[in-house]
């Protein structure tokens, strides 16, 4: 069943919240908060991932089998962009949800197996692996969607108009690669998913995340309740946040992206500072885990390709990340939907291509969701 024929949240042809048409601070959305797909970015499975390296035999093919792969270059063939050779790579990381088994009771709605993905960044490596910038694709973005090929086979017709989690909905990972390839002129080098049903007990193994808050942050959708201070978040505290659009900010998708991006960083110091490598019970139980919760591209997808991917990303720290959302605007037409304010998202693409730093100019004056700042690194 394809997205446009589903009216659900998350999707299109969903009528979303009546309310003004023209409105400066965004839409404050009374649509349900549940089944958001959730990202950990690269630096999850390469902080974890690096370390089941150090096993051998079962524990090698125990890692390889959990692994699940698509070839993404096959499905696309050679209509794609020209491939950068200036040592820069361009990862595109998605968070999904299967709409099944732990998914379901995690997301709610139906046990109709179809997948969804409300969560998209492209991270972009530079040269020499010791810097990234991470673009967010807000999935409420309008765009058009172009005619792709999934990894089976079959061909779904191009689209004018709709919700840029619709390529994911559509026809898959070839087709979220083929439509972010569309959008930004740039060639996606890697595919990296994370799997909703993985987050919560990734999170808990690695023992929380510190987090601090600016801000009571309050959402009876994502259950998520804390009070203004520095926590240690469990799994189900983490999934919250990372969910919540409702407790902060203008109730936007724009604000929950800026916690996940400042959850990211949170993440990626907690990660650089675990003593797995002296525990190897928790090394292998970590990293078995991460292996379950992710869908690679084919060239990423065993054990030893994730250990040299990640071996190229580990030495980058959150002070060398870069955290831009894609530069967008509220549709005048629908507060619930953003449309992408192509001047500046261009110049946000010319830079990547580059290997260059996004301009502040790149970003400024568009649109945020205002809840930048109300969650740190604990």
């Amino acid at each position: 069943m394809s997205a446009e024929s589903t009216p659900e949240p998350g999707i299109p042809g969903e009528s979303g919240t009546k309310g003004p048409r023209h409105r400066a601070k965004g839409p404050r959305k009374t649509r349900d908060g549940r089944r958001r797909g959730l990202l950990i970015t690269a630096w999850v499975a390469a902080g974890i991932l690096v370390l089941g390296g150090t096993g051998a035999g079962y524990v090698y093919f125990k890692l390889n089998g959990n692994i699940k792969s698509v070839d993404i270059d096959s499905a696309l063939g050679t209509d794609r962009p020209t491939k950068v050779d200036n040592g820069s790579e361009n990862i595109l990381v998605l968070g999904s949800d299967s709409r099944s088994g732990t998914n379901k009771k995690l997301g709610g709605g139906t046990d109709d197996g179809s997948a969804r993905s409300d969560t998209a960044m492209i991270v972009h490596v530079y040269k020499g692996h010791k810097k990234a910038t991470v673009v967010s694709i807000p999935r409420d973005t309008l765009i058009d969607r172009p005619e792709c090929t999934d990894a089976k086979g079959a061909t779904h017709d191009a689209a004018s108009g709709v919700m840029f989690n619709s390529a994911y909905s559509t026809g898959g990972a070839s087709c979220a690669v083929k439509t972010v390839e569309s959008i930004t002129g740039l060639r996606m080098d890697h595919y990296l998913e994370v799997d909703f049903s993985g987050f919560e007990k990734l999170i808990d193994e690695l023992g929380g995340v510190s987090v601090t808050t600016t801000k009571d942050i309050n959402d009876s959708e994502s259950h998520l309740n804390l009070k203004a201070g520095t926590h240690k978040l469990d799994g189900e505290q983490a999934l919250g946040l990372v969910r919540t659009r409702h407790g902060v900010g203008d109730g936007s998708d724009l604000g929950r992206i800026q916690l996940q991006q400042a959850f990211i960083k949170a993440l990626v110091n907690q990660v650089k500072h675990i003593g797995v490598f002296t525990n190897p019970k928790k090394l292998f139980d970590l990293a078995d885990t991460a292996t379950k919760a992710v869908t690679t591209d084919s060239d990423l997808g065993s054990v030893n390709s994730l250990m040299s991917f990640a071996n190229g990303l580990k030495s980058i720290s959150s002070s060398k990340m870069q955290m831009v959302t894609m530069p967008v605007q509220y549709d005048p037409a629908n507060p619930n939907r953003v449309i992408v304010e192509k001047a500046k998202a261009q110049q946000v693409w010319t830079a990547l291509k580059n290997d260059q730093v996004v301009p502040k100019a790149a970003t400024k004056g568009t649109a945020t969701g205002e809840a930048k700042g109300v969650v740190t690194a604990g």
